[in-house]
Parts: C-alpha cells; sequence; structure tokens
C-alpha cells in the first residue's frame, strides 16, 4: 500500500491521451511509456494529465529520453503549476525487467510514485488499467529486490470532461462509430430526459416499497431523504419567473458574443483591403 493511500482516481483524458500515443507510436514499438502529471492529496493520488517519452526497448537493455521528459514537464507546470509529477505508465498488460529500470528513474523525480499499466492491445477482451507502487524486498545487507503492489484504481471526471464520455458513449450504438456534436438545446433535453427517466426509477422503488413488492432499503430512505432536502423550497410561478429570466440573460450573451464575432470578422476584412 501506498502513503498516499490505495486509490488511484484517474481522469479520461489521461486515458484518451495514452490511448492516442499508443496508436501513434514509432513503427516497431511493442509499447509506449510516458509521465503522469496530478495532484497527491491525504489517502488518494489523482491522475489529471500525461505526455509521452521517447524510449528505445530491446530485449538487453532500454533507452528512455529523459532531457525529453524534463522539458516537457517544465512546459506543463507553466500552464498547470499545481500539477506535479506523480509516476509514469506504459501500455501493455505486464511488468518487465525494463519496468524496474525506468521505475527507478521515476523514484528521483517523485516520492513513492506509482506505474500505471493500461492494455492498449485488449489481450484480455477489454483495455484493463492497473496501478502499483514499488517496495523493496530482502535481507539487509544482501541482494535486494523490488515488488510491485496493486493499488485501487478509481475513475473520476470533471463536468467539462463528462460531456467527451457521454459523446463517446453514444458512438457504441452508431454502425458508423461516429458521433457529431449536439447543439446546446439538445444536450439540454438530453439532460432533462435523463433526469425524467432517473425520476421515474426512484418513484417505481418507491411506489414498489409502499405496497410492499420490495423490501425497504435505509441506506436508500436516507440518501432520498438527503435529495428532498436539497430541493429549494419554491413555488412553480416563482421558479417559472426564475427561469425566463436566466433565458433571457443567457439569450443575451450569446447576442452580444455573436455580434462581437460579426464586428471582429468585418474588421479584420477591412484591414486587408
Amino acid at each position: 500500500m501506498s502513503v498516499y493511500g490505495p486509490v488511484v482516481k484517474i481522469h479520461p483524458v489521461v486515458l484518451a491521451s495514452i490511448g492516442d500515443s499508443y496508436e501513434r507510436r514509432n513503427e516497431g514499438a511493442s509499447r509506449v511509456i510516458g509521465t503522469l502529471l496530478g495532484t497527491i492529496e491525504k489517502h488518494s493520488v489523482e491522475v489529471t494529465n500525461c505526455f509521452s517519452v521517447p524510449h528505445n526497448e530491446s530485449e538487453d537493455e532500454v533507452a528512455v529520453d529523459m532531457e525529453f521528459a524534463k522539458n516537457m514537464y517544465e512546459l506543463h507546470k507553466r500552464v498547470s503549476p499545481s500539477e506535479v509529477i506523480i509516476g509514469w505508465y506504459a501500455t501493455g498488460f505486464d511488468i518487465t525487467e525494463h519496468s524496474v529500470l525506468i521505475h527507478e528513474y521515476y523514484s528521483r523525480e517523485a516520492t513513492n510514485p506509482i506505474h500505471l499499466t493500461v492494455d492498449t492491445a485488449l489481450q484480455s477482451g477489454k483495455m484493463n488499467i492497473r496501478a502499483y507502487v514499488s517496495a523493496q524486498m530482502g535481507v539487509p545487507g544482501k541482494t535486494v529486490g523490488v515488488m510491485f503492489t496493486p493499488l485501487s484504481v478509481k475513475y473520476m471526471y470533471y463536468d467539462t470532461e463528462r460531456i467527451g464520455v457521454d459523446l463517446l458513449q453514444r458512438t457504441r450504438v452508431t454502425p458508423s462509430r461516429t458521433k457529431g456534436l449536439t447543439s446546446d438545446l439538445s444536450q439540454v433535453g438530453c439532460s432533462a430526459a435523463r433526469v425524467q427517466d432517473m425520476l421515474a426509477t426512484v418513484l417505481s422503488y418507491i411506489e414498489d416499497v409502499l405496497s410492499g413488492k420490495a423490501t425497504a432499503d435505509n441506506s436508500v430512505g436516507r440518501f432520498l431523504m438527503d435529495l428532498v432536502n436539497k430541493v429549494p423550497t419554491i413555488s412553480a410561478e416563482d421558479f417559472e419567473t426564475m427561469l425566463n429570466s436566466n433565458i433571457n440573460d443567457l439569450l443575451m450573451v450569446t447576442y452580444l458574443s455573436n455580434l462581437t464575432q460579426a464586428q471582429i470578422a468585418l474588421n479584420e476584412k477591412l484591414v486587408l483591403l
């Protein structure tokens, strides 16, 4: 178990970046490696970003472009100073002898770094994602080895990342495996439909409990009570007034934004005359 805790939280952008680097790998390369960036909390590590690092690997040796890794990290610090090096990733299913050598380098860059493996080849039929932390083992004063201990992996996302995840999920049901972006109004409609479906599920569960068809769950009841208490007490007329006011404000901002863009485009054309 790591000093950070057993949980490694991974954001979707990290997995997308790893998959992209694997697809763009050099010809003949069996795997790609890279640096993991994120934040360290008391009981977990949150992986929010990453970048690939060029390397050459053979049966006898491995060479990693350490200078490239340092330069990339310096550039990332200018954009996101809060993100630090927390470990490294490698595509593939297993931990190799070369992984130990690469892990030694990252041990100098971070305290107790994590090692993330992503099975981009889908050897088990799905993309297995595992996280490890190393620990020395052996007899003091004698030969010391390294043991990789698995950690728990949890997936999380920001609200902005949820949009991309939902879009990728919708491509699963299309024959062409592609899906275009929808308008803002369509997204609001889809969100409202999902909320309506969830409310219908909750109402169905409550009716089954009241009629005796289902057994009451205290944890579910407490969760529903907390949910109800969070809903503000407001009349339907006041809610409609507030909603219409917010919509008018949004439409005004959208109109001003489009007007500004038109003015900028017109100014650029006049300058070129």
